[in-house]
């Protein structure tokens, strides 16, 4: 099969989704529990901090993702964490399905709850400018894409957003959190999501070796080809040190792979 035909194959059978949904993602279904507060001392990334992971489709270079903690900034008076995240298809892909998207996601210094959520994104032919806002004393969150504005959902103590939770992941103790548990919204639904820790492991990545974590969180929530695959599986490696970085992804459907990988750590 030539490399555009298994392009076509990919874009027929909502593989851009899934590299979507990866990206979108990884953070989508990570969801845990830590009761107790965090305090800004005890992090285990600070601002300036940069991942970026090359993605594939099989043996298809398909584009990047970069993960960055920005300088703490300050919404209606209150400190807080911005992180960003940026993906984007290869110009060769870009010819057939072309993917541009930049979240921002916002939470209070001791990273226990969101405080806003910006995704902007270009998928094909489609274009959204999206917010999520919440409001911690009615503890609810309200979805806007441009001019739609749906109702505010209730939302529960602790709840974040996708790309937030990521950041909150990474003050888990694996070793003793074997199943994690936490509620997560994208403004039009708040779900419970699960996590499960599956063994310790070395692999290599790019060259270089990682003693990680690996993580499978559950796909009940996530949907599309995921959800048409009985056997699809969504995996995750995170270091076992203190940063607790993402340094490999994989997902695996009825119709193919896909895999992240970490090539600049900043």
């Amino acid at each position: 099969m030539k490399m555009s035909q298994m392009l076509y194959f990919i874009h027929k059978h909502d593989q851009s989704k899934i590299f979507i949904r990866a990206i979108y993602f990884i953070a989508l279904i990570i969801c845990f529990t830590l009761p107790l507060p965090i305090h800004a001392q005890n992090l285990h990334f600070t601002p300036g901090e940069e991942l970026t992971l090359k993605l594939k489709w099989g043996f298809i270079p398909a584009g990047v993702a970069v993960l960055k903690v920005l300088p703490i900034e300050e919404i209606d008076g209150v400190e807080v964490y911005h992180f960003m995240m940026t993906a984007k298809t290869l110009p060769f892909v870009d010819l057939f399905y072309k993917i541009r998207e930049k979240i921002d996601a916002y939470t209070n210094l001791e990273v226990t709850h969101s405080i806003l959520y910006k995704k902007k994104q270009i998928e094909g032919k489609v274009n959204r400018d999206i917010k999520v806002t919440f409001d911690l004393d009615a503890m609810t969150a309200q979805y806007h894409n441009k001019d739609e504005k749906r109702e505010p959902i209730p939302i529960f103590p602790g709840t974040f957003d996708p790309l937030s939770a990521y950041y909150y992941l990474r003050f888990l103790d694996f070793e003793s959190n074997k199943k994690i548990e936490r509620h997560i919204t994208d403004g039009k639904k708040c779900v419970l999501g699960i996590v499960r820790v599956v063994k310790r492991e070395e692999i290599m990545v790019q060259g270089s070796r990682y003693d990680t974590f690996l993580l499978e969180p559950d796909l009940e929530h996530i949907g599309g080809v995921f959800e048409k695959s009985k056997k699809a599986k969504f995996q995750l490696w995170i270091t076992s040190d203190d940063r607790h970085m993402l340094v490999k992804v994989r997902s695996k459907v009825a119709v193919g792979s896909f895999v992240a990988e970490l090539i600049s750590n900043k």
